[in-house]
């Protein structure tokens, strides 16, 4: 089975949820885990268990000319951690279809989960160092939405954690790029099989420093550790999945790939060591500071990764199988907590251990299934985590930094376990300990505690079998540390330095749980600085607030002030350092002497346009400058820039009337000193910026570059128009990045003026409302939308194109509008702004990606033909299905721009300037909720967890509730 199935199915899987969420609502959750299960099967029986067996391979080509292919490959590290995000999830998924309430759309949270899983699939899986880094990117994204999707609560804690890790992710791509650099390819599996070449560059400090940064903001690690207990404002098995078992997993994942690399060089294990060990003993006394249960669990999973990055920085077999095994003994009991606690918070309507007392009692299976999570998150005999503990401190006992590292990191693990002893004891003394108040609660629903369960009893069962695992971690262990033997585990291998630190642990944590208020007391008397990242980001709001100052004064002349002394400053470089003689048309030559006519045309038009007082005559003025250089550009033969901006300058007019009607109709006259000294600047700005480009463009030799275009153009692409080839063939990607900017402008103006707010029936007539409009209309449109069908067609061949046509079917539109008052169409679906630039995004996409799945690269030409009527034989390629993307972009600004600033701003004014209409515009104005912060994961927004200092309090509000359905 090729292994791009995987990611692709989960694709699959996600693409199908509002199918089976709209059939089934929220036991969409069942066919999920079915299909996770399903391609975890498919995966496993692929995987090379055995150490002589083949690795798993599947590769396609992407981008050729940079030597990256998208390659992935199964060995037994990423079997391992597919096994981790397929059953964990499979687990997560069926939880979800008894913890989301019964009557409600579902639809977001499943699909994101799904594309996650299949992200997290594609990051495990990549043999390829740019592949790795798209997986990881993708990643962060669908966390991102996964957290924000909590509520308008959980929005500043959704930025904070994408801010954070995408910084890692540059870290990564920096270091990946570094990497290939040295290596000289970007196959993973090749660098990592020759580690000398990559370690005796001088570039192999700076790609393990990158590629440190990259895991620590991912798996939130001291310092950058801030944003993963914010991140529990996300529903519980969002937390469960991403935050215990998966995303977080990843900067685990990505120390132990490159420990084949970097493993044994000092300063990796220095810097790992340090940061694992700091973060263990920060996140575990943090952990003693809560009373919010899902905030807990958040420090007790930075303590956890911590010590998981302090055994891979020890880089020893043992230490390395250790840290292995723990990873699957950490997602089973942290999993299986986080589920617990979503269902006590169902039950009890709190997290808070101040409110919770006495649940063993009505909820005895609960509280067994939380004592096994417990006592192996704890390290306790028989769970799979004291087996895994042990491991861990026997090789912490091994690290050689230096030779007194062994004993003192053994000694902080130690310290480390205790405290994650004694916060054990916290969770379940706090919710099931003491004498019960809430005695009319009871069982949860069988369904609903199942998946923990099976967690929970799997961590006791492999904790006595942990030889069961001897292969997944021994196959894991030769791809981390190339070279090593196999791994054989025993839960008992007789007293042993381990033993005793597992005692020493066991007793120091019953100490500080017996204590635990004295304990709490002087943890909260440690002062707590501000958070740094909120702190920056604060003072980063301050200096753009001060950046854009001038833009919010409502004067032009305080927005043009910093573009035209730019414009001056770099126009007068550009003259200064690239025009080295005469500039065309003032040297003699007479080449350019037919623009001279054009150019005291357009400046009497221009000049007739500063002079004016009236708004309409100076926009009909602009109208006229834009067609004079859109004559300038036909001469000069540029068809397809004329036609465009001759288009461009027509709608840009309807539009412009259309905000007119809202403004004065004449402007205010300045003051002459003002006027004057706008002028020069003006005059200053235009010679300096004519200068320039003269200066840039008054060579008339055609450049290298040039010469290609029109030699390749044809043979490659197959089309005769060169402009149009340059711009959906070899610079595709320029222009899909062009028109994902017009997306953006779309979709801002959906969003800042709103939906219409006027009905049909009620709106005052536009300004062309007339019969003989509406007729014209009605004769024009079908012509119209003909002429920009055959633009369309040709445009790979004539001059035309699918921004140009585009444009001409946007007239037709702005025609309607101006005829009857409404966008000609727009009770159909499809011509709406939103479903047309969706169409755009994923047709220019969907093309791109089509053309690797043939074997060929990214926006590479798919050649055919089809035999029309009237055009006659006309060969076809995939850049036409790209254009006709690049169409929907632009037609689907035009509709916005029209339908919205056609009635969509509020108020106006009259013609005199005094109040009109329905009179000023009222000062924009925007509802903005209560920020949770790290607060716990309420729907409403209530409950902060202030973790600041001496006295601080966490406030709990109405549970986490996607509602009661699951009794």
């Amino acid at each position: 089975m090729p292994l791009f199935l995987a990611p692709v199915a989960m694709i699959g899987l996600a693409c199908l949820v509002p199918l089976l969420d709209r059939r089934l609502g929220r036991d969409t959750g069942y066919v999920l885990a079915a299909g996770f299960l399903a391609v975890g099967a498919l995966l496993l029986g692929r995987a090379p268990w055995g150490a002589d067996e083949r690795v798993v391979t599947s590769e396609l080509p992407w981008l050729p000319a940079l030597g990256v292919t998208a390659e992935l490959r199964l060995d037994g590290l990423a079997a391992m951690f597919c096994l981790l995000i397929l059953g964990v999830g499979a687990l997560i998924m069926a939880y979800c279809a008894r913890y989301l309430s019964e009557h409600g759309n579902h639809r977001a949270v499943y699909t994101l989960l799904t594309l996650f899983a299949g992200a997290m699939l594609g990051l495990v899986m990549a043999s390829d160092v740019i592949v790795l880094v798209v997986f990881w990117e993708l990643t962060t994204i669908c966390s991102y939405f996964l957290i924000g999707d909590a509520g308008p609560h959980a929005v500043r804690a959704a930025r904070k954690a994408f801010l954070v890790t995408a910084s890692g992710g540059l870290a990564l791509l920096a270091g990946m790029v570094l990497l290939a650099v040295a290596a000289g390819t970007t196959d993973l599996a090749l660098i990592l099989s020759n580690p000398d070449l990559v370690l005796a560059s001088p570039l192999a400090p700076a790609i393990g420093a990158l590629i440190i940064v990259a895991a620590v903001t991912k798996s939130a690690l001291v310092p950058a550790h801030s944003w993963l207990p914010g991140a529990m404002a996300a529903i519980t098995p969002v937390s469960a999945y991403l935050h215990a078992a998966t995303m977080v997993k990843a900067g685990i994942y990505l120390l132990m790939r490159f420990s084949a690399l970097f493993s044994g060089e000092a300063a990796w294990s220095a810097a790992l060591l340090i940061l694992g060990l700091t973060s263990a003993v920060f996140g575990a006394a943090w952990a003693l500071r809560q009373h919010d249960l899902k905030r807990l669990l958040a420090y007790s999973t930075i303590s956890q990764l911590g010590l998981l990055t302090a055994a891979i920085g020890v880089g020893t077999p043992t230490a390395l199988s250790a840290a292995i095994l723990h990873t699957l003994a950490h997602a089973l009991f942290k999993a299986t907590l986080f589920m617990l606690v979503g269902i006590i918070d169902h039950e009890a309507g709190s997290r808070d251990i101040r409110e919770l007392s006495g649940l063993r009692r009505v909820m005895p299976v609960t509280a067994a299934m939380t004592g096994l999570a417990g006592l192996s998150m704890a390290g306790v005999p028989p769970m799979l985590g004291f087996v895994s503990k042990e491991y861990l401190f026997q090789g912490f006992l091994d690290a050689d930094v230096t030779p007194w590292a062994g004993p003192v990191a053994g000694a902080i693990a130690v310290g480390a376990s205790a405290l994650t002893f004694a916060y054990g004891l916290r969770i379940f003394y706090g919710a099931f300990g003491g004498p019960t108040v809430q005695t009319e609660l009871y069982e949860p629903a069988r369904a609903f505690l199942a998946p923990a369960a099976v967690a929970a009893l799997l961590g006791l069962v492999l904790g006595p079998g942990v030889g069961l695992l001897d292969t997944i971690v021994g196959r894991s262990l030769i791809d981390v540390y190339p070279g090593a033997g196999g791994v054989s585990f025993s839960f008992w291998h007789g007293l042993s330095p381990e033993l005793a630190m597992s005692a020493i642990t066991i007793a120091i944590g019953m100490v500080l749980f017996l204590g635990r208020d004295r304990v709490e007391r002087v943890l909260l008397r440690i002062p707590v600085a501000g958070d740094l990242f909120d702190r920056g980001y604060d003072a980063l709001l301050r200096f753009g607030a001060l950046v854009g100052r001038p833009d919010r004064t409502g004067s032009p002349a305080s927005m043009l002030v910093r573009p035209v002394l730019g414009l001056i400053a770099l126009g007068a470089g550009a003259v200064l350092a690239l025009n080295d003689g005469p500039m065309p048309g003032l040297d003699g030559d007479h080449s350019a002497a037919p623009d001279w006519p054009i150019l005291a045309l357009l400046a009497i038009v221009v000049i007739g346009c500063v002079m004016t007082g009236s708004a309409l005559t100076a926009l009909a003025l602009l109208g006229t400058a834009g067609l004079v250089v859109s004559l300038w550009f036909l001469l000069a033969g540029a068809p397809d820039v004329a036609m465009t901006l001759l288009l461009v300058e027509v709608l840009t007019a309807v539009v412009a009337v259309l905000v007119l009607t809202r403004l004065p109709a004449r402007f205010r006259r300045p003051r002459p000193r003002r006027a004057v000294g706008s002028a020069l600047v003006a005059v200053v700005a235009g010679l300096i910026a004519a200068g320039a480009t003269l200066a840039f463009t008054g060579s008339r030799e055609i450049s290298p570059l040039g010469n290609y275009f029109l030699r390749r153009a044809e043979p490659e692409t197959g089309g005769r128009n060169v402009v149009n080839t340059i711009l959906v063939d070899f610079r595709g990607l320029d222009t899909l990045g062009e028109a994902a900017v017009l997306g953006a402008v779309t979709l801002g103006l959906l969003i800042l003026l709103g939906s219409r707010s006027v009905p049909d029936a009620g709106r005052t007539a536009p300004p062309g409302d007339t019969l003989v409009m509406r007729v014209a209309f009605r004769i024009l449109a079908p012509v119209m939308l003909l002429l920009s069908a055959y633009l369309f067609l040709r445009g790979h061949y004539q001059p035309g194109g699918g921004f140009i046509a585009a444009l001409v079917a946007g007239t037709a539109i702005a025609f309607g509008y101006l005829a009857s008052g409404r966008v000609p169409g727009r009770r159909s679906r499809l011509l709406r702004p939103g479903p047309l630039t969706a169409g755009g995004l994923i047709l220019s996409i969907g093309t791109a990606l089509t053309a690797t799945l043939t074997g060929a690269s990214f926006f590479t030409p798919l050649r055919g033909s089809l035999d029309l009527p009237v055009l006659g034989y006309l060969p076809l390629t995939s850049s036409l299905v790209f254009d006709l993307g690049i169409y929907l972009f632009v037609l689907g600004l035009v509709v916005a721009a029209v339908d919205r600033l056609g009635d969509g701003l509020p108020g106006g004014f009259d013609s005199s300037g005094g109040s009109g209409g329905t009179g000023s515009p009222a000062p924009a104005t925007r509802a903005v909720p209560a920020s949770a912060g790290d607060g716990p994961d309420r729907p409403d927004g209530a409950g902060r967890a202030d973790d600041t200092g001496p006295g601080a309090t966490t406030t709990i509000g109405a549970p986490d509730t996607p509602g009661e359905a699951h009794r």
